[in-house]
């Protein structure tokens, strides 16, 4: 497992937002759709797998599934909050 985080873009914060249906989201295009489906739905070997390909986004993901004020977080970098 990496201990570092990749900086979230306003992008990919906009588009987690969007995601999990919170204010400030915007919807990505189809591939980014079913890879945020993907990692929502993928085990913790697997999401570890994904964050090679995808750290930013897995971060991203992870922050707002996990964390108490990862919404918040995100909708601060989105410029939203």
């Amino acid at each position: 497992m990496s201990t570092q985080t990749p900086t979230i873009t306003e992008d990919t914060a906009r588009h987690v937002l969007w995601h999990y249906g919170s204010d400030g989201g915007l919807q990505p295009g189809n591939g980014t759709q079913r890879l945020m489906e993907a990692i929502d739905a993928a085990d913790m070997v697997n999401v570890e797998r994904l964050r090679l390909g995808f750290p930013e986004l897995v971060g991203a993901m992870l922050t707002a599934k996990n964390d108490l004020d990862g919404i918040s977080r995100l909708q601060q970098i989105a410029g939203a909050a």
